[in-house]
């Protein structure tokens, strides 16, 4: 009989994570202790056997939600144990309906996991700043243009940060979403460029930077891109990455009568 339960042991957790480590790389890195401190996890299990995880890490707004493993798994998390009210979802495809059946969804977004390998690096040499709490103010200014929303200053804190800056002002970015020395993994993310200093490779030696500062500390290094994104990805793949796996990012209200269902 399938039993969905709260999980609080690392090693089971990773465990299971680790079947599709690429893929997990942010859950992974959410076992680190300052970040495991703000996640929830549940797992479904068959007859003892863990059949399907899901993440509910609440320090960014809103919520981030990480699904992995049996569908019917994910449903049965999803259907009792795990009902936030908003969630930014990540999941396979196949999970699409189940998230669907639970939540009501705004624009999917058909992404790719990319990660590299060290002897692929290519590096895009190029001036850079490197960026600490000092410049959090400018950080915060840059990203309104964009969004911001996946940024948080803890990224920042602990993370590898690197900016190009043009008369004084900061005008182009990349940094990391997690980086987890523990469990050997990182995520290269809040890349952006102001709207007026782009088309100037700025963004590509940024990145560059990052990537070279995450492998000379032996680390698993992923970053996500939208499919449609195509100037992106060869960007990506000109400093040595690729395409890993095919996934979804949407953001989830719960539907009321799921809500209000006793």
């Amino acid at each position: 009989m399938r039993q969905v339960k709260s999980l609080t042991n690392k090693d089971q957790i990773l465990s299971f994570l680790q079947q599709d480590r690429l893929y997990a790389a942010y859950a992974i890195g959410d076992l680190e202790p300052s970040l495991f401190a703000q996640s929830q996890w549940f797992g479904a299990e068959d007859d003892g056997k863990m059949q399907a995880l899901a993440l509910f890490f609440t320090a960014l707004n809103p919520p981030a939600l990480f699904t992995t493993g049996d569908t019917d798994g994910v449903a049965a998390i999803l259907a009792s144990a795990l009902q936030p009210e908003r969630a930014y979802f990540t999941c396979r495809a196949e999970h699409l309906a189940v998230v669907e059946a639970y939540y009501d969804l705004d624009e999917i977004e058909e992404m790719f996991r990319m990660a590299i390998a060290p002897a692929d690096f290519r590096p895009v040499p190029g001036p850079t700043v490197k960026l600490d709490l000092s410049h959090l103010d400018a950080l915060h200014q840059l990203y309104r243009l964009g969004g911001g929303d996946a940024f948080a200053p803890y990224q920042l804190r602990d993370g590898v940060y690197y900016g190009v800056e043009a008369d004084g002002q900061l005008v182009s970015v990349a940094g990391t979403h997690l980086i987890s020395p523990t469990f050997g993994v990182a995520a290269v993310g809040n890349i952006f460029t102001h709207p007026d200093h782009r088309h100037r490779g700025y963004a590509t030696t940024c990145t560059s930077h990052v990537v070279e500062e995450l492998l000379a500390q032996d680390l698993d290094v992923v970053l996500n891109v939208n499919r449609e994104n195509t100037a992106a990805i060869r960007t990506y793949e000109k400093l040595g990455f690729r395409k890993y796996c095919p996934y979804i990012e949407v953001i989830g209200n719960r539907k009321s009568k799921i809500a209000n269902r006793k």
